[in-house]
């Protein structure tokens, strides 16, 4: 019987046949690089948004994200920087075209197009974009082709010289420890300062404290959680007292700068239980003023970033008038990291989709161009 047995592997190569067939695929785009991106909304689907997180016998979920950018398939930079000439060179731009290729392109892919068109035409391609196009458009524009860090930097910087306290604390309470420590490399190389101090030189108090803290990027990155601390320290909240919350900022600052995010979730979830009520309401009736704001981004951040950045988005558009800056910021910012759950959050919490949202808060190519960012299939 053996020599039956024996009969399978041969047909193993049949098997890889298939393989052969894949080089068809990749012909058509040469054709149209620029048409092909209108479909490069099938980011990679949530299949996997959680990851356990070790509690010793409990599991917590740990988020993870996926972009509504991923890189485009058979990039050909040549074709679309010729096509952006094109598109700058008409009186009032096209912005069709500028849309179809920057909003379905990787930030990395922007980088090259850019390089590319320089060694072209000589000529620096943010520099046409700035002179062809106006507002809102040019904004999210320009937001597209800036490396993601220097991005980061740029927007800190205009935030502590026009003391936007918001978005400092958007950047510096949802960002990882590792894109904290890259920030302070390109906002030291970029401006010749310290992000360090010049957050503290234009903040006070215990906000200033909070934010400086948040500046070392120095939070824990384990992914245990020690129950036994999460008591411990969620008494030591309770105990620094409610009324005294926002004057014993030694009891807590340390606490939500430096624990992990699983580790915060189980310390919130013991401070409910012994303060009889959830440390979003402490922080909203004891705190005030950017302290509070910031104190209760972490706990957001903490709890869920797609959560924090669909109320944010939200909180944005809602009434009259939209904070413009902000809404690009989000949308960009987050296109190639996770905005494929914020818009599921956003849908699920507010009842409408991202693309609706946004489709009565913009116009013109402004809209066109947020609306290919998050993908209008949502």
């Amino acid at each position: 019987s053996k020599p039956v047995s024996t009969q399978p592997p041969p047909s193993k190569p049949v098997s890889k046949q298939p393989p052969p067939s894949k080089p068809v695929s990749t012909q058509p785009p040469p054709s149209k690089p620029v048409s092909k991106q209108t479909l490069p909304s099938k980011p990679a689907p949530p299949t996997q948004p959680v990851v356990k997180v070790s509690v010793g016998t409990t599991a917590i979920a740990e988020e993870l994200g996926h972009g509504t950018i991923t890189p485009a398939a058979n990039f050909n930079p040549e074709a679309d920087a010729t096509a952006l000439r094109m598109a700058t060179k008409k009186h009032g731009a096209d912005g069709d075209v500028i849309i179809s290729i920057l909003a379905h392109r990787s930030n990395d892919q922007r980088q090259e197009i850019s390089t590319v068109f320089k060694d072209k035409y000589r000529k620096d391609l943010i520099s046409e974009f700035k002179s062809v196009l106006t507002f809102n458009f040019k904004n999210t524009v320009l937001a597209l082709m800036v490396p993601k860090t220097l991005y980061d930097a740029q927007c800190l910087h205009k935030a502590i010289s026009g003391n936007d306290e918001s978005c400092l604390v958007e950047i510096l309470c949802s960002r990882t420890n590792a894109e904290i420590r890259a920030i302070k490399q390109v906002y030291k190389s970029e401006f010749s300062k310290y992000l360090e101090k010049d957050v503290a030189d234009h903040t006070s108090g215990h906000f200033k404290r909070l934010m400086v803290s948040l500046c070392q990027g120095a939070r824990e990155e384990s992914t245990r959680v020690d129950m036994a601390k999460a008591q411990r320290e969620a008494q030591e909240l309770y105990q620094a007292g409610e009324r005294k919350w926002g004057t014993d900022e030694a009891n807590f600052i340390p606490i939500v700068t430096l624990r992990s995010f699983p580790q915060l979730r189980a310390t919130f979830d013991k401070y409910a239980e012994i303060a009889k009520r959830d440390i979003l309401d402490s922080i909203k009736h004891d705190m005030s003023g950017d302290l509070r704001t910031g104190m209760k981004a972490i706990v957001r951040c903490a709890r869920s970033r797609h959560q924090f950045f669909a109320d944010l988005l939200y909180k944005i558009m809602k009434g009259a008038g939209t904070n413009d800056a902000s809404l690009i910021r989000i949308i960009v910012s987050r296109s190639e990291v996770d905005l494929v759950e914020i818009k599921a959050v956003f849908l699920e919490t507010h009842k409408k989709t991202l693309s609706k949202a946004i489709e009565g808060d913009t116009s013109g190519d402004y809209r066109k161009l947020l609306l290919a960012i998050v993908g209008n299939h949502d």
